[in-house]
């Protein structure tokens, strides 16, 4: 018996980190500062920030799904002639930082409370979603003796809209992440949804932003 629990304990985080990729929410921190006027169908192109990402077919499945969301709103894509608004847009993920993860050793503490429950001191254990922002799920505790390392990355997404006519700034926004995956085909789409969700917002608050997983019926 104490060899299963010490297999069922191994094996445990990898399957819960593997099925939180798919299934959790991801949560993001947006911040917006705007002086956008009521949409009329102004005109708008799609430049990248850093001139390298500029024509680059990644950045233009992004662009797309930035292109989409401001029309919903209200705004129209510059078909020839020139635009009334520039929009801008760069995102990236970077290298990650390496976070020391515990988890409980086998012993009467596993007891009746199974994986992910409190222990005999009131601690909790367990391993947090693929997604998530705010306070490290991952901590560190003396009373436990199996000890683990990952990865979290943080990712952004920054957008701002110009007027062309006079160049002044309309809008600013920032959306960023943190992670167990640094894929950006996954992570971008999310942090534009977030960017969107009750665009343009409220100028210079801060909001936590959840988005719903991708739903598999569909």
């Amino acid at each position: 018996m104490p060899i299963l629990r010490k297999i069922l304990a191994a094996a445990a985080p990898l399957a819960l980190l593997a099925v939180s990729a798919c299934t959790q929410p991801f949560e993001a921190k947006v911040s917006r500062f705007q002086a956008l006027p009521v949409p009329e169908g102004q005109t708008f192109t799609i430049e990248a920030t850093d001139p390298r990402n500029q024509g680059g077919l990644e950045f233009a499945q992004y662009a797309g799904l930035v292109s989409q969301r401001l029309a919903a709103y209200g705004y129209r894509p510059a078909e020839g002639g020139k635009p009334e608004l520039v929009v801008r847009f760069d995102y990236g993920v970077d290298k990650g930082t390496p976070k020391v993860v515990s988890r409980p050793a086998p012993g009467p503490a596993f007891g009746p409370w199974g994986y992910g429950g409190f222990g005999p001191y009131g601690r909790r254990w367990g391993y947090g979603s693929a997604f998530y922002y705010g306070w490290d799920p991952f901590f560190y505790d003396p009373w436990y003796r199996d000890i683990d390392t990952y990865t979290i990355y943080t990712s952004h997404a920054d957008m701002t809209i110009e007027r062309v006519a006079d160049g002044k700034r309309l809008f600013e926004g920032k959306a960023k992440a943190r992670s167990l995956d640094d894929s950006l085909p996954r992570l971008v789409p999310n942090l534009v949804e977030a960017m969107f969700t009750n665009f343009p917002g409220n100028s210079g608050e801060e909001v936590k932003i959840t988005v719903a997983p991708p739903d598999k019926k569909k």
